[in-house]
């Protein structure tokens, strides 16, 4: 009896053979979780596994453009430099070889001293070269005004209307070749006064490229646009104004940028003739007065002046200039 208890208790024994062999039996089939090792296993074989590396960005120096940095900065200001370098070399040897021509260093001199008080008012024949400058500058901004609000409207006309050029191309074929100057006199008898000669001169060579341009543009505009236009039953003032303008902009922006270059050559050379207080006016005193190294200086300002018209002129037209 006491045998039989013991081989009871034996089977139960969780170490025995018989409760090893239940627990098997019990266990449940391959859906059981696996074993903690190898879920260790698992997790660390997950992160033993290399990740990507991202790309690397090379460095900020090896994208930089170094040859498109020289270039610009050769165009920009190695060009320039040299090329003005060479302008004073030039201008030295010529003054070396011909004494009357001052050499730079002594317009240099005259140029800080005059530019040192440019607004100084000792009557009306002797004023800085400030106030001659303004008076200019106003002269051709009347001028050159007035020609614009008669031919600009004028090309638009010219170039809309078959007519109107059949009549009026061969006049301005006739008149635009004339010089500015020889409407001079003509001014002078008209308005008797010297200041409205020179603005009269100045409207005169600044109409033609205005209307020219102007016509040219009107002439080019898409024939599909004016069908457009048509069908629409636009009236002609919304023609003008909707379709035409627009699409004329560029080209009346080149005539206003060579009217304007026109001008400020035609300036001074009527201040020249007509006197009064004017950048061309001043040039021809200070010759008058054997000052050649204010001539040399009145050269620069003009040069500088009319590049800057013609620079701001040209980033405008680059504004409203489309590409195709």
């Amino acid at each position: 009896m006491p045998t039989a208890s013991r081989s009871t208790r034996s089977e139960r024994r969780p170490g025995s053979p018989a409760m090893t062999a239940t627990a098997r039996t019990l266990s449940p089939g391959p859906a059981a979780a696996p074993p903690v090792a190898e879920v260790i296993d698992l997790h660390a074989a997950a992160s033993s596994v290399p990740t990507p590396a991202a790309p690397s960005r090379p460095p900020l120096l090896a994208r930089v453009d170094w040859r498109g940095v020289w270039e610009t900065l050769v165009k920009t200001v190695a060009g320039p430099c040299l090329g003005f370098a060479l302008l004073i070399l030039a201008w030295q040897l010529v003054s070396n070889a011909i004494p009357e021509i001052p050499t730079p260093a002594v317009t240099g001199k005259a140029a800080l001293a005059l530019f040192s008080d440019p607004f100084y008012d000792n009557g009306p024949n002797d004023q800085g070269i400030g106030w001659n400058l303004l008076s200019s500058l106003r002269r051709v901004a009347i001028g050159f005004g007035l020609a614009a609000l008669v031919g600009i409207p004028a090309g638009f006309v010219i170039g809309r209307f078959a007519a109107v050029s059949a009549v009026v191309s061969p006049l301005i074929s006739l008149l635009r070749p004339v010089s500015p100057l020889a409407w001079l006199p003509l001014g002078l008898l008209l308005f008797k006064a010297a200041n409205l000669a020179a603005i009269w001169a100045i409207f005169i060579c600044s109409i033609w490229p205005m209307i020219i341009n102007t016509a040219v543009g009107v002439t080019r505009v898409p024939q599909d646009y004016m069908n457009v236009a048509r069908v629409l039953k636009l009236s002609e003032w919304k023609v003008m104004t909707r379709v035409l303008f627009p699409a004329v902009l560029p080209y009346m922006l080149t005539g206003v940028r060579l009217s304007i270059s026109t001008a400020w050559l035609v300036i001074v050379a009527a201040e020249m003739l007509t006197g009064g207080v004017g950048i061309g006016f001043w040039l021809w005193d200070e010759w008058n007065n054997l000052k050649v190294e204010h001539i040399v200086i009145a050269i620069f300002v003009i040069g500088i002046v009319g590049l800057v018209l013609e620079v701001l002129l040209t980033q405008l037209v680059k504004r409203f200039t489309y590409a195709d």
